[in-house]
């Protein structure tokens, strides 16, 4: 089974073509497409994002299907051609009518080349940012439609999850009950899993989710956008410091609070924690700021806000495995790229719970991509709907 996948949920425009023989996973292509526009302006701009998206797509599945080897040569005799083909194309017009510039694109590229080898379609539909999810949603349709493959819907976060089984053969024998701590820019969420498709969320953020939290305080602090990024570079930095200096006389050893970490629940707020940046950071650069501590002042501020996400975010885990009697921690998300919290969840689980099975996706497979897309696409591939049926839910549940 040959999987085509489509991710715009936000600013990444993703295409993947995974391959799928006898429970074995074969990656043909993952390309991604980054958004750089959005770095000046410190956030994703959602009409902005899907403008890119609609000129990074037909680009980006010609990359994705030359590196697979499926984009046919193009060829006189398979040009699509004819009254019926002209009404084809009537129906497609329909479907992108509010993606024009989409449109002045795929039409040519589904005249010149003939249909891949592919057997399904998979399209992030929710959650996400509306306009994005639309036109990734509304290109998948047009596939569909005029290639004729069944489509599947992915559910965003679950595809996050579901990624970490990319080199387990797909075997999922003895990994059930499992908890998954999802932490994106925009969801923190804890899932109790009994299985594919059987989840429950049993905490989740009140307010800010950790990778919000990263980018205000990354703000805050005058360092640019995306922020966890940024603080963790800055907090690898401090440590180096510490470690070549042997004290930290140049540095004033600050204090933020871990909000809700004692807390019998499984949820989680972080609003608290940006605030409490906000005015520590105000008091120490109306004292610093000219000085030469200040430099040091912002790395440690930036160690102790991602410690104090990164203790809320173990503690709330670590809880939830015990009183739920998980044999798998999963973690997933764009904030999983972050070294220290995948260093110290692994810590704390061979401390706590040696025999408790721990899986965390590649790096690059951590931030948005389509590969997690047709990875989820293949394990829901009897559930494939009507492309006329399929819509965006920016504020899609998992539960």
């Amino acid at each position: 089974m040959r999987i085509l996948a489509i991710e715009t949920s936000c600013d990444d425009t993703g295409i993947a073509i995974l391959d799928v023989k006898n429970k074995k996973f074969t990656v043909l292509s993952n390309i991604v497409s980054s958004q750089k526009i959005h770095k000046k302006y410190g956030g994703v701009f959602p009409m902005m994002a899907k403008r890119e998206h609609q000129a990074n797509l037909v680009p980006v599945l010609m990359q994705s299907l030359k590196l697979a080897k499926l984009l046919n040569s193009p060829d006189d005799k398979h040009r699509v051609s004819g009254v019926s083909h002209r009404a084809k194309f009537k129906i497609v017009e329909k479907i992108l009518e509010r993606e024009s510039e989409l449109l002045k694109q795929l039409q040519p590229f589904l005249k010149k080349y003939k249909k891949p080898d592919i057997d399904l379609i998979a399209v992030t539909h929710g959650p996400g940012l509306e306009p994005c999810l639309w036109v990734g949603v509304n290109f998948a349709r047009v596939l569909s439609y005029v290639w004729d493959i069944p489509l599947i819907p992915v559910n965003h976060i679950e595809a996050h999850i579901l990624v970490n089984f990319l080199s387990t053969r797909s075997d999922l024998v003895d990994r059930f009950p499992a908890v998954a701590l999802v932490v994106s820019g925009g969801h923190t969420q804890l899932i109790l899993m009994n299985g594919v498709g059987k989840y429950k969320i049993i905490g989740e953020t009140r307010d800010d989710a950790a990778g919000e939290c990263f980018d205000k305080c990354a703000k805050i602090l005058g360092l640019g956008y995306p922020g966890g990024p940024i603080i963790s570079q800055l907090a690898k930095e401090l440590k180096k410091d510490i470690y070549l200096q042997n004290r930290r006389s140049s540095t004033l050893q600050v204090q933020l609070p871990r909000p809700m970490i004692r807390t019998k629940d499984y949820d989680f707020s972080f609003s608290g924690l940006k605030t409490a940046v906000l005015y520590l950071h105000k008091d120490l650069k109306n004292k610093y700021f000219y000085t030469s501590k200040y430099r040091s002042i912002v790395k440690e501020l930036c160690w102790e806000i991602q410690q104090a996400i990164i203790d809320v975010l173990v503690k709330k885990t670590i809880k939830a495995v015990k009183d739920f009697n998980a044999k798998t921690i999963i973690l997933g998300g764009g904030v999983s790229a972050n070294d220290e919290l995948r260093k110290q969840l692994k810590e704390k689980i061979q401390s706590d719970m040696p025999n408790t099975q721990y899986l965390i996706p590649d790096t690059a497979l951590s931030t948005d991509n389509a590969l997690m897309i047709a990875v989820a696409g293949y394990f829901h591939r009897s559930d494939t709907k009507d492309w006329q049926k399929i819509k965006a839910n920016a504020n899609l549940r998992i539960s």
